[in-house]
């Protein structure tokens, strides 16, 4: 019996027994869906994060706070330094070579009212000069100027999703909305500019904040968020380099720069490029992208015990018809290529309508937002998942099947006839 005879049978067996090849493809079915609609959710994020980045421009560094030394050896957690200023944002503009822009801002979460409703949104105190070095673009409306800045112009500008929140369908510009201080204390800010949607989920994307003059966020916000009143911590310092070449050598100027005007023997502080933070959001979405794709790969071995199961049940059910062949004069491998084909024919079917089940679904939530996480999700079907999957489904076909087609090329004619 050749390969094309094994396959004709096995697809005879397969039609005899619908509902029962039905339910055995069902695993794989699902297992490789999951598997290319999971990966694809994870491929996506990490296309998110990294035109995210890249929409920034190429040439941004980021100073954060460092963690403090609280003495006997002990090491505050990341971020409990609150030793940048605003101050030291305007001492790396044009001091250090490459720098051509700092930018300071302060950010806090805050309660946000307007038209009727209330959210949460995070504030971010910045100077005019932020817009140009964030490359923003404005939907409506225009950024805050310089002299905002100065006289404290209670304005805000809008992101796009917290816009969307506050007045859902209508324009944003021109309205007033509300943000609490404290238990009792709001502050009234005019919406002036409706910032362009850039997309994604991250709580640090543009269309999730509201933008005021910083010299509001400093004199207004409450000093808990700030630190000490007497001084002018900053949550950020963005710097702008004239080309992304001399990330090495500015990330050294501005690390010796703010050691001395720290006065510190190590920097409470972190400086890092772009390049960084693509790294190390990559580097977290591949960990979660395998784990997904790890996680959907159980139900295929799920479904490969399931036809090894239902082959073990086939050839108990079919021991007569293979004594009537053996005895024939059917060879143990062709018993074993008849038992072995119809393995792999299932999981080949099953592999087949998985695929068109995870591309589907992959297409289906590209761009939807899911159970009210944020901003619209976005899927990149890989070929290579999906190639993949196809080589999976055939592994696992002969794996799973090898074990009842031997056990099926075992049988003792004799005994096979007599078995009722």
């Amino acid at each position: 019996m050749n390969l094309t005879d094994s396959f004709r049978v096995a697809v005879e067996a397969l039609i005899a027994n619908k509902l029962r090849a039905g339910l055995t493809m069902l695993g794989m079915v699902i297992g490789v869906g999951a598997v290319i609609a999971l990966v694809a959710v994870g491929q996506g994020s990490q296309k998110a994060v990294a035109d995210r980045i890249a929409g920034l421009g190429a040439n941004l560094m980021f100073i954060t706070p460092g963690s403090t030394n609280q003495g006997g050896g002990l090491q505050g957690g990341a971020g409990t330094a609150r030793t940048l200023t605003s101050q030291d944002a305007d001492a790396l503009s044009g001091t250090v070579p490459g720098v051509v822009e700092a930018v300071a801002e302060i950010r806090a979460p805050s309660r946000i009212s307007a038209n009727g409703t209330n959210t949460f949104a995070r504030i971010d105190g910045v100077s005019a000069d932020y817009a140009s070095v964030l490359s923003f673009n404005m939907a409506d409306g225009e950024f805050f100027s310089s002299i905002d800045v100065d006289t404290s112009k209670t304005v805000a500008v809008l992101g796009a999703s917290i816009a969307q929140s506050l007045f859902p369908g209508g324009d944003p510009v021109g309205q007033r909305i509300r943000v609490g201080l404290g238990r009792d204390s709001f502050l009234s800010l005019d919406v002036v500019g409706l910032l362009t949607s850039v997309g994604g989920t991250s709580v640090d994307s543009q269309d999730n904040f509201i933008y005021v003059p910083i010299s509001i966020a400093m004199r207004r916000l409450p000093a808990d968020e700030r630190g000490s009143p007497n001084a002018t911590p900053v949550s950020q310092i963005t710097v702008q380099l004239e080309n992304k070449g001399e990330v090495g050598a500015a990330k050294q100027g501005i690390s010796d720069l703010l050691t001395q005007r720290h006065r510190l023997n190590s920097p409470d502080f972190v400086v890092s490029s772009q390049d960084d933070i693509a790294a190390a959001a990559n580097s977290v979405n591949q960990t979660l992208t395998v784990l997904l794709g790890a996680i959907a790969g159980i139900s295929l071995v799920v479904g490969g015990i399931g036809i090894m199961n239902i082959m073990l049940v086939s050839v108990t059910e079919r021991t007569r018809e293979i004594g009537i062949r053996k005895a024939v004069g059917a060879r143990r491998r062709d018993i074993m290529m008849q038992f072995l084909t119809e393995a792999v024919t299932v999981t080949a079917l099953g592999g087949l309508a998985g695929i068109i089940l995870g591309v589907g679904s992959a297409q289906l939530l590209n761009g939807q937002n899911v159970a009210g996480l944020g901003n619209n999700i976005q899927t990149v079907v890989s070929w290579t998942s999906v190639a993949a999957a196809i080589a999976v489904s055939g592994i696992i076909g002969i794996f799973f099947g090898l074990y009842p087609a031997h056990r099926a090329a075992s049988l003792r004619p004799i005994e096979a006839l007599r078995y009722e």
